[in-house]
């Protein structure tokens, strides 16, 4: 089952979460020879959403957390639904391409992958992608940033974090892959966006539930001590792996 982790702290989720790269979209699209209907499953308040909806003709967004999707802007080609990425209740055979942005460590894959093989259309095609640990061009900001990841919210991670940080290298993907381009995932903040996206960890919002203290306010403290009001360039490791339904098809028929 899908897990939520994020409906305490959606509108930080919405408002401080990094933007995946343009060009990505524009390379997945480009691997899509129709582009009529695109499911966006564990969608959360919308990032990758909105980059689908500028290419598709329209999107199904879905997610298991109502606050989330609350907090999902109005696009008037997409169509945001509560619903789970095991149990989408979308149609069979229907869609162009299935895109999971930073989430897929939190499904039931054997699952999911089941689900994608009934609504994918035989030509479609499907995208999972994420970002690792972010590093800071500012060397004591970035020191601050991972001492708090790896210290103070460590222990408070989900075990599903693990593949992030590997990269999904080790996730069972039965697809044929398509190989693709290198993308890279790099913003400049300032404080207050800083330690607004550590408030939207799932490892924060655990620590809060579990300690009863809110750890924000001593992070923004010393991020302003080394920072002040200027900016530092943040970059994410980005990875993706994309594959094709129609060798899945073709396999099922070769067993029948």
């Amino acid at each position: 089952m899908s897990a939520d982790f994020f409906s305490a702290g959606s509108s930080d989720y919405a408002r401080y979460r990094p933007r995946y790269p343009e060009d990505w979209f524009d390379w997945l699209a480009a691997q899509c020879s129709v582009r009529s209907l695109a499911w966006d499953c564990a969608c959360g308040s919308g990032q990758a959403t909105e980059e689908l909806a500028r290419r598709f003709e329209k999107i199904i967004a879905t997610d298991v957390s109502s606050a989330q999707l609350r907090n999902a802007p109005l696009l008037p080609n997409v169509e945001w639904r509560l619903a789970s990425g095991e149990a989408s209740g979308l149609d069979a055979r229907s869609i162009d391409l299935v895109t999971v942005a930073q989430a897929l460590h939190w499904l039931d894959l054997p699952r999911f992958w089941h689900e994608c093989r009934r609504v994918l259309k035989p030509e479609g095609i499907i995208a999972v992608w994420g970002y690792g640990i972010a590093s800071l061009s500012h060397p004591s900001v970035n020191q601050v940033f991972q001492d708090f990841y790896h210290g103070v919210v460590g222990e408070y991670w989900p075990k599903e974090r693990r593949i992030v940080e590997e990269g999904y290298v080790g996730v069972d993907f039965p697809f044929q892959e398509i190989p693709g381009s290198a993308f890279e995932m790099v913003q400049s903040w300032d404080v207050e966006h800083l330690a607004g996206y550590c408030s939207s960890w799932s490892a924060t919002d655990r620590y809060r539930k579990a300690t009863g203290h809110d750890p924000i306010p001593e992070l923004r403290a010393k991020l302003t001590r080394e920072l002040g009001s200027a900016t530092t360039q943040i970059l994410w490791p980005f990875f993706a792996r994309a594959g094709r339904m129609f060798h899945v098809e073709q396999n099922a028929e070769e067993e029948n």
